[in-house]
């Protein structure tokens, strides 16, 4: 026999920002492919005219090799650009990734200014520097969201919901097996001693009638316990932390609140989740034995 125990976890409901979702993601998209389209455009000019200057310096004839030539100075950039985004996800420094950006972006804008020429104008250089200034800025821009993308989904190992909208309770059934209750044992009368029976006629035959004890089953019932009773945080960063073990039923990693924090315009300090989540525990400590975020 089994009896199910039925936990029912409700997730604490967090305030919707004052910015609508649909707004929101498409300012976020409207802005990611303006900065696809501004590298790409700023990469072009720059690698051109490296082009142009490298043709004016002993490749006018190999256009081939004219045309590789920028690759050797502005491949730097991406490289070390990319280097520094998988450091930051893993939460350290790459200095020589640094370096290679640093190199590159050097030496682009520096052979865009001297490609101009010693006679030219003020404006010119101007001219010249604005594309690798704006590729360098633009290609950093686009690390920066690629960052943000990947870390949300690093933290959290599913994609979040987004800002303002309730994630749904999810009941959660546990079933406890308990051992079959044996019916209780009926006791056997003892004799006990007493007069002799009357004798029968000759004849007549004693029927014994049989007397059965028939056992009384108990039946253990079902319980609904509720371990999980509602409770009301005042505190908005409590209702952020709190939503967030409603999610996938793990501790929220101190990442994974901070980002929630800043989605919600909550700010973004790690003491502040660590304080809110401890106060989380401390009013409902079963919490505690939920296991904890595996990172992604």
């Amino acid at each position: 026999m089994s009896a199910a125990a039925r936990v029912d976890v409700r997730s604490t409901p967090v305030e919707a920002p004052l910015t609508p979702v649909a707004v929101d993601y498409a300012i976020t998209t409207l802005a990611s492919v303006l900065t696809v389209v501004l590298t790409a455009v700023a990469f072009w000019l720059s690698y051109e005219h490296l082009q142009e200057v490298a043709a004016a310096h002993g490749m006018a004839k190999a256009v081939a090799r004219s045309w590789a030539w920028p690759a050797t100075v502005d491949l730097f950039i991406v490289i070390g650009e990319l280097l520094i985004l998988r450091a930051s996800l893993a939460h350290r420094v790459d200095w020589w990734a640094i370096g290679l950006v640093t190199a590159g972006d050097g030496a682009s804008i520096g052979l865009n200014v001297a490609g101009v020429g010693q006679d030219a104008g003020a404006l010119n250089y101007v001219v010249a520097a604005v594309p690798p200034v704006a590729a360098l800025l633009a290609f950093g821009a686009l690390m920066r969201q690629v960052h943000a993308y990947l870390a949300r989904r690093a933290s959290t190992g599913v994609n979040p919901p987004s800002p303002g909208v309730e994630a749904p309770s999810t009941p959660v059934t546990v079933t406890v097996d308990r051992p079959p209750v044996a019916p209780p044992a009926v006791p056997t009368p003892l004799p006990t001693a007493g007069p002799e029976p009357a004798a029968l006629p000759m004849g007549v035959d004693a029927d014994s009638t049989p007397v059965t004890g028939e056992p009384v089953g108990v039946e253990a019932p079902s319980t609904a316990v509720d371990l999980c009773m509602p409770v009301v945080y005042p505190n908005r960063v409590d209702q952020l932390v709190r939503a967030l073990y409603g999610t996938d039923f793990t501790q929220p990693s101190t990442a994974r609140m901070t980002q929630a924090m800043a989605a919600a315009g909550l700010g973004a300090s790690e003491s502040t989740a660590r304080t809110a989540r401890g106060r989380v525990k401390a009013r409902e400590p079963y919490l505690t034995d939920l296991p904890a975020t595996i990172a992604g």
